[in-house]
């Protein structure tokens, strides 16, 4: 699976899945962009990749703004000429039972989770396919495919995501473009995302919970970033040649039951 020539842009890689995947890219030989609001962050891992001899650069990106990925498409087309890889990492969880979820809340979630996706592909197809092809990963969850509890935002958003790339994964195909989309749907992963959401797992008031959790899977634990990371790189390699408008479960077997 090796990306090297090739440039990635990964969306959310200040942290988490998107941060893990884009180290993983890089490390496989890809150049990387990486976007986020979190300045901080994003250059953190850019310093990462760089002290490992690879090549990042940090570029700020509000997802939800069109005018703010059309700059970030013009400074990939600037310093790289070429976008071979689009992962759409970026996202945010929102729990609260329905009644508790106002409108401004729920067009908040989906202008991030769904919102920011559909810029993303539709920006990354036209730069992908300009540069004679290649392969976006939309990140979705297993939310996505089931409903939960005090989710609703977060699984329209997520619903909405699965949907989306296997519209876009079949225009591509059926308009010759050579861009491959799919989309990759983690379970519960331990992430800052789900720290938030669970807890600290290493927190003794939290052990029990994060063990709930991973008893709910049958392969019984939790899942880490680099089990999404791994997903992700084979999907943006050529080891996933005949891979489109697919879904790719990562869970431990919790949808499986």
């Amino acid at each position: 699976m090796d990306l090297s020539g090739r440039v990635a842009l990964v969306t959310g890689g200040a942290s988490g899945i998107g941060r893990q995947t884009a180290e993983l890219l890089a490390e496989h030989g890809a150049r990387l962009v990486v976007a986020d609001m979190n300045s901080a962050g994003g250059e953190a891992t850019c310093a990462t990749i760089q002290a490992a001899g690879g090549e990042a650069l940090f570029v700020p990106l509000d997802v939800t703004d069109e005018a703010a990925w059309e700059a970030c498409m013009a400074t990939v087309a600037d310093r790289f000429g070429r976008l071979d890889v689009l992962v759409n990492a970026a996202g945010i969880e929102l729990v609260k039972m329905l009644h508790e979820t106002s409108l401004a809340d729920f067009r908040r979630v989906m202008a991030v989770n769904l919102d920011g996706v559909f810029l993303g592909t539709r920006f990354g197809v036209a730069a992908i396919a300009e540069a004679g092809g290649g392969s976006i990963i939309n990140i979705s969850s297993i939310a996505g495919i089931r409903g939960y509890t005090r989710q609703t935002a977060y699984c329209a958003s997520k619903g909405g995501v699965r949907l989306l790339t296997k519209a876009a994964a079949v225009e591509a195909a059926e308009s010759g473009l050579n861009v491959r989309v799919n989309s990759v749907h983690p379970g519960v992963i331990d992430t800052a995302m789900t720290r938030g959401m669970f807890g600290d797992p290493e927190d003794a008031n939290r052990q029990e919970t994060w063990g709930k959790l991973a008893r709910f899977a049958p392969l019984g634990r939790t899942g880490e970033a680099m089990d999404i990371a791994n997903v992700i790189l084979f999907l943006a390699s050529d080891a996933s040649a005949f891979c489109t408008g697919a879904e790719f479960v990562v869970d431990g077997g919790v949808t499986a039951h």
